[in-house]
């Protein structure tokens, strides 16, 4: 595998039962790259580690003023530079492509992941620690895959210069070939401090990190509480428990050097010492000495790789772990599914709760519990986090398809859709029937609006469709982030549409457009809209009241305002006070109650509905917003 060749078709699926495995799994699976960065590495190592013999050999033939010798010494030199030479350069090559390629491989196997699970991984695993997995641990992870044959290469060049050195002159050899394992094991008692930590830095990075990621994705609502001070405090002791870590951990690994550097020396003068003693004696030349002596110096070369591989293991292992947790994740149902890929068509059905969403009709869903709408939201479109009894649509179980065709058939806007940066028409490129243009569906969400404030803040941009999108919609209010969002969702025109809160951000007027917006563009198709306002509701052909799990009630809904109690606590907001107040009414004052009715239908038409209570916080958001801006 080539950079150029990136992304992989298909990047294989990891054995993530642990953090070592994992990094395993990787490099073995990058044998070919590892074995072409080991074959460079060799040449280079060796072509360095072979110059102390030419110089030996150089000096030996100075010494007995052998002309000829001294030419070939030189063309064996030349030999050396060019092997150096070219080594490093293929070297570095191999090792930055196996490490990109590694990273790359992480990078897939998180972003396959991740839209398998869908939203169920936020509930089950932090928003910052996907972060921090995605970014920083990737590139842990690739910097110890890419080690791994440059140490390798190394350890096998340090064998066989001390082979080498105990043929060539065993006297010295011995004491080198002994000296320099020595050299390799002595740090082996520091690295077990040193991990931990380098554990306990990456621990601390990535919870800063994760409450960095936390506090950046809810500073508007931190503004409007005062929070900011507070949150900013938090990642201030954060980040210097972060610095006292990565400075302790320096100092570990600070100290690791230095041994690597001292005893090193120590075998050098042990080495001169020893050989000075022999040539007094005799025993050796004064080539030969030159020649072990340069030997030893030049192994802290390849020696400095021990450190290298072990400082790698040590960043790379707890990133490994936590992408490895990540990737262990599993969907509650399978995702190649047991069915053949197939685009079901009909009834859409839940079994647990009774929910019948009639095919072509708008289908709006009561739930009192918000939470409880977004796991029904969910079970609707296949996401169920947990094992049940399956929705399904036109009789097919959604569990049963494979996973594209089961989103394919059904789509799920959850209530806090995210924008991705961009231009407009980026974001509307996405996958669609082809029925619906960007311009239907621009006009049913309401968007126009939106496309002044994008076109005010790319003055560049003459068409609204060019105009650049922050990263998350940033720039834009809460109201125009979420009519965008169902707009892309119109675009798509799936079979079966499900909108959790959709106008929950958006002022009464605007909502009833939007309803009606929605009831025209979607006729003929199944479309599922969890919501209380009673615009919305009003503009149904069917709605259903879910209390704790189950249907309860099923109609239209001015008859369930007059004749369901439940239903009209839930879109009236009545309190429990009232309900018991009008509990204790005598029988001849029951037609209160159609009073009551009445008169909030009165006031729906009159207004046009009354605002949910997350349309009034956000229209407030929206102006201290506009009053900071203009501060």
């Amino acid at each position: 595998m080539q950079i150029r060749d990136l992304p992989y078709p298909d990047p294989g699926v990891p054995d993530a039962r642990s953090g070592p495995r994992f990094l395993w799994w990787l490099g073995r699976n990058q044998l070919g790259g590892q074995l072409k960065s080991l074959a460079w590495g060799l040449l280079h190592f060796l072509s360095v580690c072979g110059l102390p013999f030419c110089v030996g050999l150089a000096v030996q033939a100075v010494v007995d003023r052998s002309g000829a010798r001294l030419v070939q010494t030189g063309g064996l030199l030349l030999l050396c530079g060019v092997g150096i030479a070219v080594g490093d350069l293929m070297l570095h090559r191999t090792a930055v492509t196996n490490w990109i390629t590694a990273a790359a491989r992480v990078q897939q196997l998180l972003a396959r992941r991740t839209a398998e699970l869908g939203s169920a991984l936020t509930r089950r695993v932090a928003a910052g620690e996907v972060v921090a997995v995605s970014t920083g641990d990737v590139e842990k992870i690739g910097w110890f895959v890419e080690a791994v044959s440059r140490f390798s290469a190394a350890a096998l060049t340090v064998v066989a210069v001390c082979v080498a050195l105990v043929v060539y002159q065993p006297a010295l050899g011995v004491v080198v070939a002994v000296g320099v394992p020595a050299l390799a094991l002595a740090v082996l008692p520091l690295l077990p401090r040193a991990t931990r930590r380098a554990d306990t830095q990456r621990e601390k990075a990535g919870r800063a990190t994760e409450l960095a990621s936390d506090t950046v994705a809810g500073l508007r609502v931190l503004r409007g509480i005062g929070g900011e001070e507070l949150f900013l405090n938090r990642y201030r002791r954060a980040s210097q428990d972060v610095r006292t870590a990565a400075v302790r951990s320096a100092r570990m690994w600070s100290l690791i050097a230095a041994v690597q550097v001292l005893l090193p020396g120590l075998l050098m003068i042990a080495v001169v010492w020893r050989g000075v003693h022999l040539a007094q004696e005799g025993r050796i030349a004064v080539g030969e000495l030159v020649t072990v002596y340069s030997a030893v110096m030049l192994l802290t070369y390849p020696l400095q790789h021990f450190q290298e591989i072990a400082m790698a293991y040590s960043f790379s292992r707890p990133s490994a772990r936590r992408a490895a947790r990540v990737l262990s994740l599993e969907r509650a149902m399978d995702s190649a599914g047991s069915r053949e890929a197939c685009q079901p068509a009909g009834d859409l059905y839940d079994p647990a709760t009774g929910l019948l969403a009639p095919a072509g009709q708008l289908t709006a869903v009561v739930c009192g519990d918000p939470d409880a709408a977004g796991v029904l939201a969910e079970r609707l479109g296949g996401h169920s986090a947990e094992e049940g009894a399956s929705v399904l649509l036109g009789g097919v179980p959604l569990d049963e398809l494979p996973l594209d065709s089961a989103r394919t058939a059904v789509l799920v806007q959850d209530k806090d859709p995210v924008l991705l940066s961009g231009s407009l028409r980026e974001l509307l490129d996405v996958p669609a029937s082809g029925k619906v243009g960007a311009e239907e569906a621009l006009t049913a969400a309401q968007c126009g609006d939106v496309l002044e404030a994008l076109t005010q803040g790319s003055p560049t941009a003459a068409d609204p469709m060019y105009a650049r999108i922050t990263e998350r919609g940033r720039s834009l209010s809460g109201g125009q982030r979420q009519r965008l969002a169902l707009a892309r969702s119109l675009i798509t025109d799936p079979q079966v549409l499900v909108l959790d809160e959709p106008t929950s951000a958006v002022d009464s007027h605007t909502e009833a457009r939007i309803a009606e917006g929605l009831r025209e563009l979607r006729a003929g198709r199944t479309t599922v809209v969890f919501t209380s306002s009673p615009l919305v509701l009003d503009r149904a052909d069917r709605v259903v009241l879910v209390h704790e799990g189950e249907v309860v009630a099923v109609g239209l809904h001015r008859d369930l305002v007059h004749g369901d109690p439940r239903y009209r606590a839930v879109v009236t907001r009545e309190t429990d006070e009232e309900t018991a107040a009008r509990n204790a009414l005598p029988a001849d004052e029951e037609p209160a109650v159609d009073v009551l009715a009445d008169d909030v239908l009165a006031d729906e038409a009159r207004i046009g509905g009354a605002r949910t209570e997350e349309a009034r916080a956000q229209d407030m958001l929206a102006e201290l917003e506009e009053i900071e801006e203009t501060a």
